[in-house]
């Protein structure tokens, strides 16, 4: 055999045994009389020792190995006289009585460390290198457990998992599909799927009452770190349910995933409504790590001849406390040139300072009075010390923006800590979207979100401007500002279904040919369901604090889409271009 053990299995009660190891050079060291070489597996680090004194040959030979060499040793387990307590295998060694090269190894690009010197685009062309990482291991491994303990959790429900396929049917609703032609069908073309849904309805309706799949889809949209073309979802739907059902079953997922990987009890989930979570904190995920609650100002601050306020929407800010003595004049600048950055877009910055003697300080004290802005404190409930951070504009506009400025003061205040995790349910999404551009409706969700059962009259019979109003049975689960996952309760009723692709702007031959085959299984006793899915790598990018979630994807694609280490995507040539029927007309 190749090894008896790995290189994180050896403890000093393992002194005196004869064992096998195998693995990967870290480094090696020779200290004249001594060589010593680290080698490592995906289980750990083991120090294997070479003696010139007591063999001259295989310390000569040991000498001559390199970085990332495939290695084979046997030797005696002993106490090390220098122990390393910050390594498992830190009390021993091994004394090394053979020694073979499995394979030897080209200097690598970077250095395979937990601290590398590889940039990230280097680190991704040799990503089969980055993978033996310490710390990109560590993830992959938790996105393991992860996937595993889900697969407990959800079977112990009484779930049960189903593959759905891979090749489907476009449907241009959302974003963009990915499309696969068939060089059986000419001219035609499979879809990878955006998601399930459609399969796990039919699931239900099919009568298998809950389901679940780890399932990879796939998005044809721009990229960012917390996005990538193709992503997984832990995919869940269930019959015969309320809303309440399935938030207390995947409440009851999450606090397991929580406390089984890191120990940590999750005890509140708190809900909120869209509408206020919009009006009080700018965004439909807001991150409630701390405070920094918006409070309007409209009827404080406008009519004081100051033109700005005057002409706004909406005038919104928030309180910072207590940093009225540690943020300077520079600071506040810092934080005006902040928002009027092309990524936020704002205007300008109004503040006002509440200092620990007394005075206030404003950007905007020739238009406002102490009176006026003593009001404003009132308001706020603000205090000696706290400053106020105001913004105006279009309401929509102005509120992404103060949401985006109060999250950039909580990082610049520490107050977004990584080991600190608050859960929220935000309910109640609107049903539909009004777009002005193209005047029309869009799916805030997806086409098959259910109405509130209170708001399915006036879905049926109210008029334009009551659609608008149309509340809808979803609900997203966040945790510290990310979107962990989203669901919702689903139409069931071909009726309802016909109606709400009308909505959308889908005559009834465009709806019975997308999706003919979903309404009609609806005519054959489709039973009320919901369901929700959770983002699988966001899941484990947030457990773990981190912001991206390419270091829990094993072979992730770069910002541009491409991976860079296989070279993809890339053309095809012309033989396959043909079989395929296609003609590529790109202009260069």
């Amino acid at each position: 055999m190749y090894r008896t053990h790995h290189c994180g299995a050896l403890r000093l009660e393992d002194a005196g045994k004869e064992i096998t190891l195998a693995g990967w050079v870290d480094i090696s060291r020779n200290l004249g009389g001594m060589t010593f070489i680290d080698l490592r597996d995906r289980f750990g680090i083991t120090q294997l020792a070479f003696n010139m004194e007591e063999n001259a040959d295989l310390c000569n030979q040991a000498r001559k190995v390199g970085r990332e060499w495939v290695l084979q040793a046997t030797g005696v387990v002993r106490e090390r006289s220098s122990k390393n307590a910050n390594r498992p295998t830190g009390d021993v060694e091994i004394s090394v009585t053979a020694l073979e090269v499995l394979n030897s190894s080209k200097v690598p690009p970077f250095t395979i460390q937990d601290e590398t010197d590889g940039g990230d685009d280097i680190r991704m062309k040799f990503r089969y290198l980055d993978l033996r990482r310490n710390p990109v291991q560590q993830n992959i491994l938790f996105r393991h457990k992860l996937a595993m303990e889900t697969r407990k959790y959800l079977s112990d429900a009484e779930f049960i998992e189903v593959e759905t396929p891979v090749l489907i049917k476009s449907t241009p609703e959302g974003a963009r599909d990915f499309v696969v032609p068939s060089r059986i069908n000419a001219g035609q073309f499979y879809a990878l799927p955006q998601s399930p849904q459609t399969f796990k309805q039919l699931l239900m309706v099919s009568g298998f009452d809950r389901y679940f799949q780890i399932v990879k889809c796939f998005r044809d949209e721009d990229l960012r770190a917390d996005r990538q073309p193709e992503f997984t979802q832990i995919d869940c739907e269930m019959s015969f349910v309320h809303q309440e059902d399935i938030l207390n079953t995947f409440e009851g997922l999450t606090r397991h995933l929580f406390q089984t990987l890191k120990g940590i009890e999750l005890r509140d989930f708190p809900r909120m409504q869209y509408d206020d979570a919009v009006r009080l904190y700018g965004s439909d995920k807001p991150d409630l790590r701390f405070g920094m609650q918006f409070k309007e100002l409209n009827h404080l601050a406008k009519g004081k001849d100051f033109a700005i306020f005057d002409h706004a929407e909406l005038i919104v800010g928030v309180c910072a406390d207590g940093i009225a003595d540690q943020f300077s004049n520079k600071d506040l600048n810092e934080m005006t040139e902040w928002v009027k950055r092309p990524q936020i877009g704002a205007g300008g910055l109004v503040y006002v300072r509440f200092n620990t003697d007394g005075s206030i300080k404003s950007s905007i004290g020739k238009f406002f009075s102490d009176e006026d802005l003593q009001q404003w404190a009132a308001e706020f409930g603000a205090k000696a010390g706290d400053i106020l951070f105001i913004m105006s504009g279009e309401t929509d506009k102005v509120r992404k923006q103060l949401s985006e400025l109060r999250l950039e003061l909580g990082n610049r205040l520490g107050l977004r800590k990584s080991d600190e995790f608050k859960p929220l349910w935000v309910l109640d999404f609107p049903l539909l979207e009004w777009d002005e551009t193209t005047e029309r409706f869009y799916a805030m969700h997806h086409p098959f979100t259910s109405p509130k059962k209170a708001d399915i009259p006036r879905m049926l019979n109210g008029d334009h401007e009551t659609m608008k109003s149309l509340r809808a049975d979803a609900y997203d689960l966040v945790i510290n500002g990310v979107e962990i996952g989203g669901g919702s309760i689903r139409i069931h009723d071909r009726e309802l279904q016909s109606k709400n692709f009308k909505l959308l702007g889908f005559t009834p031959e465009k709806a019975e040919d997308q999706f003919g085959f979903l309404v009609g299984a609806f005519e054959y006793g489709a039973p009320p369901h919901g369901g929700i899915a959770f983002g699988l790598d966001r899941l484990c990018a947030v457990l773990n604090g981190q912001n991206s979630i390419r270091d829990f994807i094993a072979f992730p694609k770069n910002n541009m889409g491409r991976d860079t280490m296989i070279d993809a995507p890339s053309a095809i040539d012309d033989v396959q271009l043909n079989e395929l029927s296609i003609q590529l007309d790109i202009k260069k």
